[in-house]
């Protein structure tokens, strides 16, 4: 089963050191689920600062700078993990160090077959 792992955390709590560890100890988990076949995508993402939100009503599209939502917590990267089960999924999450500091939510992922490669 595929999960999406969603790392929220408020951009300011972060010193440039805790990110380069954060990232580099990240970075180690994603390599040993890839021994293990189960890793697809992780990425860290640029701050909120440089998010632009797009919105369609009425046929007419109306582009914002900032989020989607204004939260005390930022979407800061993301990590596409296949492992059997929501417990595994749970048990990855909770060794991400952004855990520590802020919120990795997991969610499973729908797989529609329209959007599978062909």
């Amino acid at each position: 089963m595929k999960y999406m792992l969603l790392v929220y955390s408020p951009e300011d709590s972060w010193t440039r050191e805790e990110w380069t560890r954060c990232t580099e100890e990240s970075a180690g988990i994603c390599h040993e689920l890839a021994e293990r076949g189960q890793f697809l995508a992780a990425s860290p993402l640029h701050p909120v600062a440089t998010a632009t939100s797009v919105r369609v009503r009425e046929g007419k599209r109306l582009v914002t700078d900032g989020p989607f939502a204004e939260t005390h917590e930022q979407l800061g990267g993301y990590f596409v993990i296949d492992v059997p089960n929501l417990d595994e999924a749970l048990a990855v999450a909770g060794r991400l160090p952004a855990a520590k500091k802020g919120t990795v939510e997991v969610r499973p992922v729908y797989e529609l077959e329209a959007l599978l490669p062909r």
